[in-house]
């Protein structure tokens, strides 16, 4: 097979023009190919508005080397020989299941999970405190209209994880040697998603569609002969021996396993606190937070385009980072273009803001999560004063050694968001922000928000630390995007959930420091993304699939 890299079309271009640029590239008559696939595409914008698709294609000719040897005579680096790698599953395991494994949680890094072992025969039964997905939707449409919250069925809980309610990007930075991406990618596609995320560099499925795709996988993993419990929390654990025995439901119904899957997410305070008590080894680690920052959509596609709208592309995207002169750093996440800012809260009396996008991302504004990292030095200094609010003395003294501590100060600032107006999504100008004034009236630039909301003061929640690396950091970014620092973008809060406040360490086997326990995906600390935890849900099916059989 012969590939082909760093082939350039312009936006719009036909498949027959793709075609014969193949051709023109191998010097070869169009009856001397087989087939060709897409690998990967790309955009080149940096010669505005002249945009281009970058590709890299895998050709199948009955004279590859004959070609190759022909091509090569002229220096062209960019063709060349591979070998298509297909994901390989292990078998072998030889200890006897006596139960199905368990899988707690149904985001990706379950979902996928379940997936494979039941390809396997293994027939694992996962278990969701939330809803089935379409029934879930229901659920955050109305808390979204009334306010009134479900803790167990909500943006972060139910079918499908917090990633059902998000921008749904498909693209990873993790280093994929034997194929896990593509595999995901793979069932995506089984799920009912469109071929095309398969190349393009940066894929996305909206909310819309992964509901639809998550009860399809949920249905597949069914046929193959695993189960799915819903509205079912595991609330307690049977550890004996230094072994999992069993798992509490509800806290009442007691189910007997081996093998239980931590699938939990990040936002599982309550499981984590769980955990802890039973000695699960885990320990705090950094992570980031900040604000929702909403711009025009146009603006957006006017930076990163050179036009106000491209059809073939769709609404543009961006990722910025900034180090600021105070040592800390700044950064765009999960940006949202054509999409929402949610209310993603999953505790009563807390407040947590994300962005969503729908397939067509066609709201009128772009939003991301502008985010400054806090390290465990950070809870320590911050959250000591929430602890002893809420009567955690034994845990505020020790706030260093404990491994919820990043968690407490996420709930600290989600406290004093929910309390500036009772629940309502606190919302703010960049400009009355940097003026440390409350917000009275927008401008140009009006919010597009799924939930209440309510004019606010923003620095009233955030430590002065980040709320002046914030500052500062928006700003700097409007030196490197026209109008980003625009006094009338709208800024809402606040953005804790960009990952878990904890990890949850692991062996080369994939268990923690209780045999049958394996730690898994975003929640235990080893994703950051609807992608990356579906990998690391493979990963950990690869390691039950060793060790056991049915």
């Amino acid at each position: 097979m012969i590939c082909i890299s760093q082939l350039k079309l312009p936006v719009g271009h036909t498949t027959e023009a793709l075609e014969k640029k193949i051709c023109q590239q191998l010097k070869i008559k169009k009856e001397e190919l087989s087939s060709w696939q897409i690998v990967r595409r790309s955009l080149d914008a940096r010669k505005k508005p002249d945009l281009k698709f970058v590709y890299v294609i895998d050709v199948d000719t009955p004279k590859e080397r004959k070609i190759l040897h022909r091509v090569q005579k002229v220096n062209d680096k960019y063709i060349m020989l591979t070998k298509r790698t297909e994901y390989q599953f292990p078998t072998g395991g030889s200890e006897k299941l006596q139960q199905p494994p368990v899988v707690i949680g149904s985001g990706p890094a379950g979902l996928f999970c379940a997936w494979m072992l039941a390809k396997a025969g293994l027939r694992p039964v996962v278990y969701e405190r939330g809803e089935k997905a379409a029934e879930r939707k229901k659920t955050v449409d109305q808390y979204w209209k009334d306010g009134i919250l479900d803790p167990n069925s909500n943006v972060q809980f139910g079918e499908g994880g917090a990633g059902t309610f998000s921008d749904g990007k498909l693209n990873t930075l993790v280093k994929d040697p034997v194929g896990r991406h593509r595999k995901v990618l793979e069932i995506f596609v089984q799920g009912g998603a469109p071929e095309h995320i398969l190349y393009e560099q940066k894929p996305h499925l909206g909310t819309d569609q992964l509901i639809g795709i998550v009860t399809s996988l949920r249905e597949q993993i069914e046929q193959m002969g695993g189960s799915f419990c819903f509205t079912k929390k595991v609330t307690d654990l049977d550890i004996r021996d230094g072994k999992i025995c069993r798992i509490q439901l509800n806290d009442s119904e007691w189910v007997e396993t081996q093998v239980c899957i931590a699938a939990i997410g990040h936002s599982a305070r309550d499981t984590f606190r769980m955990l802890k008590k039973h000695g699960i080894a885990m320990e705090a680690k950094s992570f980031a937070v900040g604000v929702r920052i909403e711009h025009p959509q146009e603006m957006i596609n006017r930076s990163q385009y050179g036009r106000p709208e491209v059809k073939e592309l769709g609404a543009a995207n961006y990722k910025l980072t900034h180090q600021l002169e105070n040592g800390r750093g700044i950064y765009s996440f999960c940006m949202c273009p054509g999409g929402y800012v949610v209310d993603a809260s999953s505790e009563k009396g807390y407040l947590a803001v994300n962005g969503m996008s729908y397939q067509a991302r066609d709201s009128r504004n772009a939003n991301s999560a502008m985010i400054v990292t806090v390290s465990p030095q950070d809870y320590v200094t911050y959250g000591m004063d929430y602890l002893q609010r809420m009567g955690e003395d034994a845990l505020a003294a020790t706030l260093d050694q404990n491994p919820l501590a990043g968690m407490y100060f996420q709930r600290y600032l989600e406290q004093k968001a929910y309390q500036m107006h009772e629940g309502k999504i606190p919302v703010q100008t960049y400009g009355d922000f940097h003026d440390k004034k409350e917000t009275k009236a927008f401008g140009d630039v009006e919010p597009c928000i799924r939930g209440r909301y309510a004019m606010s003061n923003l620095r009233e929640i955030f430590p002065d630390f980040l709320a002046e690396s914030l500052d500062l950091g928006i700003a700097a970014c409007g030196r490197k995007i026209h109008g980003f620092d625009r006094p009338d973008a709208v800024l809402s809060g606040v953005e804790s959930r960009t990952s878990s406040p904890v990890r949850i360490p692991r062996n080369e086997q994939m268990e923690g420091n209780i045999e049958g326990f394996y730690p898994c995906g975003e929640g235990a600390g080893y994703a950051g993304g609807i992608t990356s935890a579906a990998m690391d849900g493979l990963r950990v099916a690869e390691a039950v699939c060793k060790k056991y059989c049915i």
